[in-house]
């Protein structure tokens, strides 16, 4: 299944019965969702290493007639949008400037039916070392000092101590591990340890959670092995 068809999917089960009478006779999201995705695709940069990055705030022009009817979903639509352009952003293997941002706004002088994408690379989140593009790895530099107990070592090196207790792993900031890669969900995935064992637990995540190359619910981890989400590893070694 496609990122578009996904996104079809995801918008029918969140408006339920109401989305094609909601978007008969007004610009489709998928339409928005395409051009949004060549808007990634025009504007592509690449950067020291071979990596490529592209614009991850999109503003979206509705026409005034589009705007008042849509204004009461507006926020979900942007959402979902955003969530779309995220996932064809990680399946490209493509890096951004922190998360992907949806802005859905009045468009003067546009017909009903007619609709404008501007995409540009915003600013990182507030606390963010703007100087680094971000597609792995962690918000910030890793701790200096060794830490204790087991830690999750991403493929740059990159250390996440696990803490006694739940750690989530995610792009939002309810994460104890903020992870910028735009294929991880914002509450990806949850680290338990008791003091002896680590387990892994999904957290309902759109792209799932691979524990060796596997896709898992929940499982109990040694030493060595390998967390994959999004496009980031981290494996699992004793402090």
């Amino acid at each position: 299944m496609s990122v578009l068809q996904r996104l079809e999917k995801q918008l029918e089960g969140l408006f339920e019965g109401t989305f094609n009478k909601m978007f008969k006779g007004v610009v489709h999201p998928v339409e928005i969702a395409s051009a949004m995705q060549r808007e990634a695709e025009t504007h592509k940069a690449v950067l020291a290493g071979g990596r490529v990055l592209v614009p991850n705030r999109y503003v979206i022009d509705l026409s005034p007639p589009d705007h008042d009817r849509l204004a009461p979903y507006a926020a979900a639509l942007a959402q979902e949008l955003a969530q779309s352009q995220a996932e064809f952003i990680g399946e490209n293997g493509w890096t951004v400037y922190g998360d992907v941002i949806v802005e859905i706004e009045r468009g003067e002088g546009l017909d009903t039916g007619m609709f404008r994408v501007t995409a540009e690379v915003a600013a990182l989140n507030e606390g963010v070392d703007q100087s680094q593009p971000v597609s792995g790895g962690g918000y910030g530099p890793a701790n200096p000092q060794a830490p204790t107990g087991p830690v999750l070592v991403a493929a740059d090196g990159r250390q996440f101590s696990v803490a006694h207790g739940a750690t989530v792993i995610g792009r939002g900031e309810q994460a104890q591990i903020r992870l910028p890669d735009v294929g991880i969900s914002r509450r990806h995935v949850r680290v338990d340890f008791d003091g002896r064992q680590v387990s892994v637990t999904d957290l309902g995540s759109t792209n799932g959670t691979l524990v060796n190359g596997q896709r898992v619910t929940t499982v109990s981890m040694q030493p060595g092995d390998v967390i994959q989400i999004g496009t980031t590893s981290l494996t699992l070694q004793a402090g």
